[in-house]
């Protein structure tokens, strides 16, 4: 900040309210003043933090001015967001701006900052105008009581999370991955790796007159036509008006296609000795049955048919979509022709309305949250304990309480992702996973550095200039602490030992 009593010209100011307090900024410093946009919690982050903001494709960390002064906040306080310039942009939020006023150089009084500073303020200067005394806040003083400020990280974020993406996925190859989603009350499957992204149906669709009935309409995707077909039609299953349908993106030849299911269910990592081929009695049947390619036994009954996106529909069902519409069918053959090497996947978790986002080749699956899971004394709150998941003892974990939210009122949508880093493997309970999201490495930047210790865990977001949205990318191999993972390590000796004993003749 300029030293106002050095300038031989007026000095110009922004003021703005916090709790009826007149504060002032060197307008030199002010960039631009917005509305509160919609914003990124980040947790366990520092009071000060009300979150992280796209701010046309730049992620700006917010900071509450009423949590910088040490005071109490209000949830509905802030109405605007003063932008500040630097080599670190972060944006201030206010209760209201007031005025730009210009002041003259003998009416800024710098000797009375301490004079007139109260608690928890940190003043470079004090003016007058219309009777009223107005601070000048030192925003870099009160920054650095309010963070703890990180070392500088100069590191190639994109390149980091696309070589943990390739470890995570070398350490299990034998293992079959699968996409399992649900058409008129029965289980099916994709292969994961045919599948590009999972997106939420849009409200409205473009219809394409004289289409086959299986065709749903056309999408906005990517910049380009999306074409839609509908699972229940393909299958020869009942229609049905639903909402908040799922949409599966699959690449099929030179064209992208979106396959419309009534809901996806989990992600599974199998064991390929417990998948079949179809009997060969199926394949001589007409109707949904023609297009199982296998099927998943798995367990309790329970079988997943795991379906082969071409044979869905008929060919003259794709020369309709194709034919005459070149533009949708060169934007889908650029589609095709990027690299899957320079696109990184993504599944994305809800924690009340915050997105969070994991390397989707981390991931091992999702499911259902378990009915029993065994308690274990002398634990972090936040570990529920451990689960016998298909032979191997799983530990827990309570996401919410691990970042201090309070408890869900609503759990009928909470899922366990069961996540893989170098030596562990974690269930995580959420409230819900909304989607699988495809992006290029250039959308993977650093958190900003007013996050104090959440830095461990949220160390990137994944920023979507295009709809504005940030989700944050929490580090697999930070999810448990380093107490957990030695008390883990002991607990699975312990068992080891045991079963030893238990085969000894």
């Amino acid at each position: 900040m300029a030293d106002a009593t050095q300038s031989s010209e007026d000095q110009r100011f922004l003021t703005f309210k916090s709790e009826g307090r007149l504060y002032a900024l060197p307008a030199a410093s002010v960039l631009e003043v917005v509305r509160m946009p919609p914003l990124a919690r980040v947790p366990q982050a520092p009071r000060s933090l009300m979150g992280l903001a796209n701010l046309r494709g730049s992620v700006l960390p917010v900071a509450s001015v009423r949590a910088l002064l040490g005071r109490q906040e209000a949830a509905t306080h802030a109405s605007r967001l003063i932008v500040l310039d630097g080599s670190s942009p972060v944006a201030l939020a206010v209760d209201e701006v007031s005025n730009l006023v210009r002041v003259a150089v003998g009416k800024v009084k710098t000797a009375e900052a301490d004079i007139a500073s109260e608690a928890g303020e940190h003043l470079s200067g004090v003016f007058e105008i219309d009777a009223d005394v107005t601070k000048i806040l030192d925003v870099a003083e009160l920054l650095r009581g309010g963070f703890e400020q990180s070392a500088p990280r100069r590191r190639a974020v994109a390149a980091t999370v696309a070589a943990k993406t390739a470890e995570n996925a070398s350490i299990e190859t034998i293992r079959q991955r699968l996409v399992t989603f649900e058409v008129a009350g029965q289980e099916y499957a994709f292969p994961l790796d045919a599948v590009r992204e999972i997106v939420t149906t849009p409200e409205s669709l473009m219809a394409i007159p004289g289409s086959d009935d299986a065709v749903r309409g056309v999408m906005p995707y990517r910049d380009g036509l999306l074409p839609l077909l509908s699972l229940r039609k393909l299958l020869g299953l009942p229609s049905a008006v639903l909402s908040r349908e799922k949409v599966l993106i699959v690449t099929l030849g030179d064209v992208l296609i979106g396959f419309v299911a009534d809901r996806t269910r989990a992600v599974l990592s199998v064991d390929p000795a417990r998948v079949e081929p179809a009997p060969s009695v199926l394949a001589a049947r007409a109707g949904g049955e023609t297009q199982i390619k296998e099927i998943y036994r798995a367990g309790q009954g329970r079988l997943v048919s795991i379906l082969a996106p071409e044979r869905l529909f008929r060919e003259e069902v794709m020369r309709k979509l194709t034919q005459g519409d070149t533009a949708m069918k060169a934007k889908a053959e650029e589609n095709h022709r990027e690299s899957d090497a320079d696109k990184l996947r993504f599944l994305i978790f809800r924690l009340d309305d915050n997105e969070f986002a994991l390397p989707i080749d981390a991931v091992d699956e999702v499911a259902r949250v378990p009915d029993q899971i065994t308690r274990l004394p002398k634990t972090p709150k936040f570990l529920e304990g451990v689960i016998n998941l298909r032979g191997e003892v799983l530990p827990v974990v309570d996401q919410r309480r691990r970042f201090e939210m309070p408890p869900t009122t609503d759990g009928a949508n909470r899922r366990l992702v069961v996540v893989r880093s170098d030596r562990h493997r974690a269930g995580l309970i959420v409230d819900g996973v909304s989607e699988v999201l495809r992006c290029s490495p250039d959308a993977v930047q650093p958190s900003p550095d007013l996050t104090g210790e959440a830095l461990g865990l949220v160390h990137s977001v994944i920023n979507l200039e295009a709809s504005g949205r940030i989700v944050l990318l929490l580090d697999p191999s930070e999810l448990l602490t380093r107490t957990e993972r030695g008390l883990l390590d002991s607990f699975a000796k312990e068992t080891r030992s045991k079963e030893t004993r238990q085969t000894r003749p």
